[in-house]
């Protein structure tokens, strides 16, 4: 194989710029998201989605298989809708029951299989599954519009194009597990395969069928077809709290292998010298598009909102800067980029967002490097003296915490065990702080800092004496190799704000429509705007995706 040549590339922007919290809870989708990432690839091999199965009554009660073959190998999901009473409708984890219910099978289930996952699916994390089993989920439907599709359609109309703008989805998942959670298959089943070897790429099969399923379970009960049009806005929602928080921290090379993906495509752009007629059209199409975006995104949170308010004040400004002239002048989009900072970060990562998506040529080839190959080492031959050196290049921001002040160490985070998921409790009004989950890491690496001072030789005979620094070393020199494996910010802070991190990671799944309902929960849109079929061409063309009028 030959090795094609490298394209130039900008200075990345820093770490300790990056990896902000308030700069990674402005995120937003890219084209190297995963759910984009995915429909490229389904879209090149032009995979048939099929329906051998559809035992659904009148009501919308029963269950469906849907099948295709992706890289040379077969899949299922089963969906199983069920009849849920109004009051025991919930998004949150406690939840014991759920509209419909799903599993992603590896392969295509025979009559007893599916028998089986029929039975199961319902009670979740209640029931036992097998190693055939990829993906666990439940959804809710969103009631209001749910019964007004299927009653328009039902009266031989089409649904309001207003409500289907302002909601975006027919229903929202409130879990996807994969990865060996409740007794289903592990990770390493499908880490060689292509395609579904990237992070997360079997959770968003997964959600692009359960997508096809709510379009075909509304035209079902409602006994007509969707238009076209309105059915390609309706994506698939989903509601995330706590528990998704912590995986950034837990998982940091991820975490760089992303960022620096992302930065790097960026970089890419940035150095383009100058921009050919039908790239400068490209970059008006979709700040146009972005804008109506931003018009149709509602929010009811007030610094949500406000956040809001501010880009679309501020869009218009961004948009007046990609004059002809200025994107006439060597490296236009370098010059564009430079001078962001007159506005909010919400409008400078947006603006990011924005110039990676007409570069597919350039940077589509960096979603292979997604995946990190690397796991967290600890170095016992390196000096203390040099692990010292490291904290004060990468770690002054922890440094100056004084965790002695309430507000830096106000809160901490734990697992509940009813539901095995994580919790961030106060740490001054409640119990359970004994059983603190390791996500201080700030206040670690600054212990570790303290301990170490004046020590000299290998590291190892320093962590003899001091074994309760070993996770704060491995994370300094990790991060002296993977520039943006940390998150630059106090977790157990009384400013930390969970949904950062959740906003951050919902991102590079696709999400977009972020709607915070509290500082630790959102709901989200995917997949709204994606294509319906396996079209090449619309597979790449569904950014922030904007409602004709």
């Amino acid at each position: 194989m030959l090795d094609l040549p490298i394209p130039p590339q900008t200075s990345l922007r820093p770490p300790s710029e990056v990896m902000r919290l308030r700069r990674m809870g402005a995120a937003f989708p890219t084209r190297l998201s995963f759910l984009p990432t995915l429909l490229r690839h389904m879209a090149a091999e032009r995979v048939r989605i099929d329906r051998p199965v559809w035992n659904i009554d009148a009501r919308g009660f029963g269950h469906a298989l849907y099948t295709l073959r992706l890289a040379g190998h077969a899949y299922g999901l089963v969906a199983v809708s069920s009849d849920l009473p109004p009051e025991a409708r919930t998004d949150r984890v406690i939840a014991t029951a759920w509209d419909t219910a799903h599993v992603l099978t590896d392969g295509i289930p025979d009559a007893a299989e599916l028998a089986r996952i029929v039975a199961a699916a319902p009670r979740q994390e209640a029931a036992r599954f097998t190693a055939r089993d990829l993906i666990l989920s439940r959804a809710n439907k969103s009631v209001r519009l749910f019964d007004h599709v299927t009653a328009r359609l039902a009266a031989g109309g089409q649904p309001d194009p207003g409500l289907v703008r302002a909601t975006g989805y027919l229903m929202r998942t409130t879990a996807v597990y994969g990865n060996g959670k409740f007794g289903i298959a592990d990770r390493s089943r499908i880490a060689d395969r292509p395609v579904l070897s990237g992070p997360f790429m079997a959770e968003m099969l997964t959600v692009w069928l359960i997508r096809h399923f709510t379009h075909d379970l509304a035209e079902h009960v409602g006994g007509a077809r969707l238009d076209p049009r309105l059915k390609r806005h309706l994506g698939i929602g989903n509601a995330t709290g706590l528990g998704m928080a912590p995986f950034l921290v837990a998982h940091p090379l991820l975490l760089d292998a992303w960022m620096q993906v992302r930065e790097t495509a960026l970089a890419r752009v940035r150095a383009v010298e100058a921009l050919e007629a039908d790239r400068i059209d490209r970059l008006h199409t979709l700040v146009a598009r972005a804008a109506a975006h931003l018009a149709e995104w509602q929010v009811d949170d007030p610094t949500a909102a406000a956040r809001l308010d501010m880009l679309r004040r501020e869009w218009p400004e961004v948009a007046a800067h990609l004059s002809p002239e200025a994107l006439a002048r060597p490296r236009p989009l370098d010059r564009l980029m430079s001078g962001a900072t007159r506005w909010s970060i919400d409008t400078q990562e947006l603006l990011a967002a924005l110039l990676i998506e007409p570069f597919g040529d350039l940077v589509d080839g960096l979603t292979e490097c997604m995946a990190s190959p690397f796991a967290p080492r600890l170095d016992p031959a390196m000096s203390c003296e040099a692990l010292a050196a490291l904290i004060a290049q990468d770690w002054d921001w922890a440094l100056a915490l004084d965790f002695a002040q309430r507000r830096h160490s106000a809160r901490f985070w734990y697992v509940s065990e009813e539901k095995a998921e994580p919790r961030l409790g106060d740490r001054f009004t409640e119990d359970g702080a004994e059983r603190e989950s390791p996500l201080d890491i700030a206040r670690q690496v600054q212990a570790l800092a303290r301990d170490l001072a004046g020590q000299r030789g290998p590291l190892s005979r320093f962590l003899a004496l001091h074994p309760n620094h070993r996770a704060a070393a491995r994370r300094v020199q990790t991060l002296a190799r993977h520039p943006y494996a940390e998150i630059r910010d106090n977790m157990i802070g009384a400013e930390c704000l969970p949904i950062d991190m959740l906003r951050c990671k919902l991102a590079f799944f696709g999400a977009a429509k972020f709607d915070p309902k509290s500082d630790r929960w959102t709901r989200i849109a995917l997949a709204q705007g994606a294509p319906l079929g396996p079209d090449p061409d619309s597979a790449q063309d569904w950014w922030l995706a904007a409602m004709d009028p």
